[in-house]
């Protein structure tokens, strides 16, 4: 999976297409918000888009419980912002007042990005120490953090694959994932600590194996009892909760899968070594 999503990235990077949809919290941009006052189809207003500036992909939100719409696209300059918002309230017979536009600058879209990567290196190194003092193990805390490294990679590139506009949600996709997978997997460790008593550390194939056996059901159930919820908040939830909702999915799922069959593995495989 991790294999194809790669090659699909380095497709769209090849024919300039991006590696990422980056939201305009992100790259810089202009939002324009218009009450439009009736219902509306979300393509009819990308279609208008498309016309006015140009832009093949423009972001169109509606918000919730309303018949306002948020159109965001990159920096326009007044020519083109001026033609956007001529063509929208020429389609909808709207007027100037029923627009709200406004820019994001690049400078504070830079910052976003710096304290996205930032925030969650921190979250990493604060779980390793936190796993790695617990057991008293520095090779379980390697462990539990590349399985979750695994599972940060997973969702950065259902992102990327599916086009999904990279915006704040992102950062919260990505640490929320963090926070299920490594609780799954301190559980398991907490049942190889406590099966250490009655198997001989020198056999670690049963010793990992009858622990992830006799948590899997938790496991399993733990991972499903989370997925139910958020599946409801995808079929349920207006556009930009889908867009946080999905990739929120696709990472639990991962997340139940590394704590189950990579986490324990990749310790037998540390501690295999160090006997070496």
């Amino acid at each position: 999976v991790m294999l194809v999503g790669i090659i699909i990235l380095g497709f769209n990077v090849a024919t300039h297409k991006g590696a990422f949809n980056y939201d305009i919290q992100f790259t810089g941009g202009t939002s324009i918000t218009a009450d439009i006052g009736k219902d509306f189809n979300n393509d009819d207003v990308a279609a208008v888009v498309k016309e006015a500036t140009g832009e093949e992909s423009p972001q169109i939100q509606k918000v919730l419980n309303s018949n306002s719409v948020i159109v965001k696209t990159k920096l326009l300059d007044l020519d083109k912002r001026k033609a956007l918002t001529d063509a929208i309230c020429a389609k909808y017979s709207l007027t100037m007042a029923d627009l709200q536009v406004s820019d994001v600058s690049a400078t504070i879209s830079s910052e976003m990005q710096r304290l996205a990567i930032l925030s969650i290196v921190v979250a990493c190194i604060a779980m390793l120490l936190y796993v790695t003092f617990r057991f008293r193990d520095l090779k379980k805390g390697t462990s539990a953090i590349l399985a979750l490294v695994h599972d940060a990679v997973v969702v950065v590139l259902f992102y990327a694959v599916f086009r999904i506009p990279l915006d704040n949600s992102f950062i919260a996709v990505v640490l929320t994932v963090l926070g299920f997978s490594i609780n799954s997997t301190i559980i398991v460790f907490d049942r190889i600590r406590e099966n250490s008593n009655k198997i001989s550390v020198n056999k670690l194939d049963e010793l990992i194996n009858s622990s992830v056996n006799q948590t899997l059901t938790r496991s399993i159930y733990t991972t499903l009892t989370v997925l139910i919820t958020t599946v409801c908040l995808y079929v349920f939830g207006v556009q930009s909760v889908k867009y946080f909702s999905l990739p929120l999915i696709v990472g639990i799922a991962f997340g139940g899968y590394s704590s189950i069959c990579l986490s324990g593995s990749l310790w037998y495989t540390f501690k295999h070594k160090s006997k070496n």
